[in-house]
């Protein structure tokens, strides 16, 4: 996700730095925003000297730094655990944090309240939730706090429509807008495959014919179950163990069997 915010960024007209703590993850970062620019160019969409301009407005760092203070939005793009997005926020705010920064997350089912409780300076905490893949998906579910400054709130939708991408406000309810809709939609796709009333291609196959774009477990896949899974139950345990929101025990076996999805090289579907 944080690889396909700073690829809209930049593409965008933006300057862009990539943390990662991890050197591996940061090498991928670059390969991959590097191999889109570059099938950009074989697309006749930039030209050499644009893509080199291009790639040039996008650092990537082992260590954050003096390159806190000169961010105007930061926003974590991290695993989806309250531990370590508190962990990320304390140490951005102890590498000099300035007060006007807006500090956002990716959350896609955590309460932008609770992690914006301890925060520094909480008038500048907002919740900017991008879509998979990032720098192609539009929507942008922006959710505030009530000690969001209305001038954040004006910032962050302009930073999202500078990316030509569609921001939507969201309220702080568990899994805002998309994920709570859209657990219906992979739960009970696997319950159907569960009672074998269908398999997974023929429920992809039927969903994609409605009109959606990808079937919920090619989308399963391309998010990576086990990130679908912790969002799922995060869902559930936030709405007090509703049954609607329960998670599925066949994501559970996938997921306890390192079947990811495409970043694993097999899930429900085999990529390799």
């Amino acid at each position: 996700m944080g690889r396909g915010i700073a690829l809209a960024s930049i593409q965008s007209g933006h300057a862009a730095f990539v943390y990662d703590a991890f050197p591996e993850a940061l090498g991928k970062a670059k390969a991959f925003i590097d191999s889109q620019i570059d099938k950009s160019v074989s697309k006749g969409l930039f030209s050499q000297e644009q893509a080199a301009k291009l790639k040039d407005s996008c650092m990537y760092l082992e260590s954050l730094d003096e390159h806190v203070q000169q961010a105007d939005i930061i926003i974590e793009a991290i695993i989806e655990s309250s531990d370590a997005k508190e962990a990320l926020f304390t140490m951005i705010e102890q590498a000099g944090l300035r007060e006007g920064t807006i500090l956002a997350t990716n959350t896609s089912s955590l309460s932008v309240n609770v992690l914006c409780k301890q925060r520094k300076y909480p008038s500048s905490f907002i919740g900017l939730h991008f879509f998979n893949p990032a720098h192609i998906m539009k929507l942008v579910e922006i959710v505030k706090t009530p000690s969001t400054d209305h001038s954040v709130l004006d910032t962050a939708l302009n930073y999202c429509i500078s990316l030509n991408k569609v921001p939507v406000i969201a309220k702080d309810v568990p899994g805002f807008i998309v994920n709570r809709v859209a657990r219906n939609y992979y739960n009970e796709a696997m319950r159907i495959a569960m009672e074998q009333a269908a398999s997974i291609e023929q429920i992809d196959t039927i969903m994609k014919s409605a009109g959606f774009k990808m079937g919920p477990f090619e989308l399963m896949d391309l998010i990576g179950n086990d990130i679908n899974l912790e969002v799922t139950k995060s869902v559930f345990a936030q709405y007090f163990n509703d049954p609607r929101f329960t998670p599925s025990l066949m994501q559970q076996d996938y997921v306890n069997a390192g079947l990811y999805g495409k970043k694993s090289g097999s899930g429900f579907y085999d990529y390799e």
